[in-house]
């Protein structure tokens, strides 16, 4: 791995979700932090992304630990929950409504494609990724009737009312330099899914501010969030950590690790007859 460090102290953290099995992926993910805390005498944490709840095992939590201890990869303290910290995602949450930073949208996934395909008449392309908007546009009144009715709802980023912050801001990534924040990347994403009053982005922001992390470490294919994360943090005054964003370990068919590949899951390895050190070989 090359890593370029700095000189002051360190704290960076892995972040799974308790869902599956480790694979190689993840366990590049975690000896990738945990060695840029090491190198400057920081401390690497433990965090457990556990707020799909539809998905989570118990088990696994033990499992994860288990490995990690397996392959020497040593984390500081106790291992923070998500699911412990649903009110501190409401606080910020709530913080963002009072800045009309989110809106509430109360369409169906069914809804928002058929959008899609009447506006982009390619409903399998990319722009499927993207919602177009739809409750952006209602009315005060109407989302007030529609709030008090308690019909579903989950809350998202209003990219059009913080564009002119978030045209203003950048990050700095330790392996793709400045890189320009731009707010239409990932439109108008769920800041609070309708099941629990978070996602991914804003928990992973309130958290990484919280347990003081200086450096975020995480795979490529996250830099777009990145986007995303650094305007939270503007809106919320939450500190801005360096970013590390590496590459990824791929299967022989050159695709991203699942957790469906058990083949090259941890406990699978073990199994296998497999040490540490033939382990953590396997990531070169």
């Amino acid at each position: 791995m090359h890593l370029e460090f700095i000189d002051c102290f360190v704290l960076t953290r892995f972040a799974p979700s308790p869902t599956g099995q480790l694979h190689l992926g993840h366990v590049y993910a975690a000896k990738y932090a945990c060695d840029v805390a090491s190198k400057s005498g920081g401390r690497f944490l433990l965090r457990f992304e556990d707020i799909d709840t539809t998905r989570v095992r118990e088990e696994y939590y033990e499992e994860i630990e288990q490995d990690l201890h397996w392959l020497g990869i040593e984390s500081t303290g106790s291992p923070l929950r998500q699911s412990d910290r649903l009110s501190a995602y409401s606080d910020a949450l709530d913080k963002l409504k009072v800045m009309n930073a989110v809106y509430p949208c109360f369409c169906t996934r069914k809804e928002i494609q058929q959008e899609i395909n009447s506006l982009t008449n390619a409903p399998h392309g990319k722009e499927s990724l993207l919602y177009p908007g739809i409750c952006r546009n209602l009315s005060l009144a109407e989302k007030a009737i529609r709030l008090d009715a308690g019909d579903p709802h989950c809350w998202r980023l209003n990219s059009v009312a913080i564009r002119p912050i978030a045209e203003r801001l950048f990050f700095t990534d330790q392996l793709h330099g400045k890189v320009v924040v731009d707010p239409d990347l990932l439109g108008d994403v769920v800041l609070a899914r309708k099941d629990i009053t978070t996602s991914y982005h804003l928990a992973v922001v309130v958290d990484d501010a919280y347990q003081e992390i200086t450096d975020v470490t995480r795979g490529e294919d996250l830099l777009p969030s990145t986007h995303i994360h650094r305007i939270l943090q503007n809106l919320l005054n939450l500190p801005e950590p360096r970013y590390h964003h590496h590459r990824l370990i791929l299967d022989t068919n050159g695709k991203r690790l699942a957790k469906r590949d058990d083949a090259l899951s941890i406990k699978n390895l073990r199994e296998q007859g497999k040490s540490p050190d033939e382990v953590l070989a396997m990531l070169a």
